[in-house]
């Protein structure tokens, strides 16, 4: 890969190792991601689409795609790149995780919960497959299994807020407030933006 000093000049080379060996999958999916990085999304998504031209199996192309579709609101879009990633390579997490996601964003509960367990049986210390399942337990009004998902999560990352907000959100569901209270002073000292009403129901209960 070459050296650069900074995102253009790391965008100059690799055009320009693309002009010498126009048919490397790899360097139009590092250009890609490059000017993703820099909001330059049209071009990022020729560079893709021309990535998987020239190699067809690489997933991490098709979750990009998945990325950007998602960031124009085209859910069915991104859940078709992921399907994609993941027949490409079968036991490829992060694809089974992102249509978990996008599963869950559909409203399709059961469905995302089979993709995100799928995830985690490929990686078992993917933080964000953990807290999206968590959030579809507590969707489905499985709140003990929510429970045990963020704290998984909590093992592989201690400080990551977002799995204390939903411990907090969990543990009042089950009526444990000391609990509760305990995640929710957590997540609010990592700075994350815990909502009103649970901050006013564990106000009630400290």
């Amino acid at each position: 890969m070459p050296v650069a000093n900074n995102a253009e000049e790391y965008i100059a080379k690799h055009k320009e190792m693309l002009q010498s060996n126009p048919d490397c999958g790899t360097s139009h999916y590092n250009l890609a991601v490059a000017l993703i990085g820099q909001k330059k999304y049209d071009e990022a998504e020729e560079e893709l689409h021309a990535a998987i031209d020239c190699s067809s199996n690489l997933a991490e192309a098709y979750v990009q795609l998945g990325g950007l579709c998602l960031r124009r609101g085209d859910l069915e879009g991104c859940l078709a790149y992921n399907k994609e990633s993941t027949k490409v390579r079968a036991a490829f997490s992060e694809g089974h995780g992102n249509i978990g996601f996008v599963y869950l964003q559909m409203g399709k509960i059961d469905d995302a919960i089979a993709s995100l367990k799928k995830s985690i049986l490929y990686n078992a210390k993917f933080l964000q497959a953990y807290t999206t399942l968590a959030n579809a337990y507590l969707m489905k009004g499985l709140v003990k299994e929510s429970i045990q998902a963020s704290l998984k999560a909590l093992e592989i990352e201690p400080v990551f807020s977002i799995a204390h907000n939903n411990l907090a959100i969990a543990y009042a569901e089950d009526n444990q407030y000391d609990e509760a209270i305990k995640h929710c002073d957590k997540a609010v000292e990592l700075g994350y933006d815990v909502s009103p009403e649970i901050l006013k129901i564990l106000k009630e209960h400290r």
